[in-house]
């Protein structure tokens, strides 16, 4: 029996497998560290979103919805450990996929720390209700 290609071509036409990107020591070593200062850096956001609590200050000669006051106070304090757990899943997911992951908890201490503007966003507008 003849065959048209040669024993050597068959192996050229099996699909290659992607090669992986080779892992970046530096990339895991700064992800990790940051992952661990994730939770001080929300513990820190909660720890301020507390401080809205004083807004209620105000409320002694002006008409106050205590509701959307203290929706957006405890917005500023769960808000910032939602963003971490966030923040955590989306890096290791990263790192799994060997992807450059360092970025991920810099942008969640960003995130956690505009919900505290945003919550206190929502704190005025609960006493300026009339």
């Amino acid at each position: 029996m003849t065959y048209s290609l040669s024993p050597e071509s068959y192996r050229m036409l099996r699909p290659e497998q992607p090669q992986r990107p080779a892992r970046r020591g530096w990339d895991l070593a700064l992800t990790i560290a940051l992952l661990v200062l994730l939770p001080l850096a929300a513990l820190a956001c909660s720890y301020a979103g507390f401080f809205l609590a004083f807004a209620s200050d105000a409320c002694a000669s002006v008409d106050c919805d205590e509701n959307v006051m203290n929706m957006g106070l405890w917005f500023a304090v769960i808000a910032p450990w939602v963003v971490m757990l966030l923040a955590v899943v989306a890096a290791i997911v990263r790192l799994v996929r060997h992807r450059v992951a360092f970025w991920v908890p810099l942008v969640g201490v960003v995130v956690m720390a505009s919900t505290w503007f945003v919550a206190a966003a929502i704190v005025s507008v609960g006493v300026s209700a009339s």
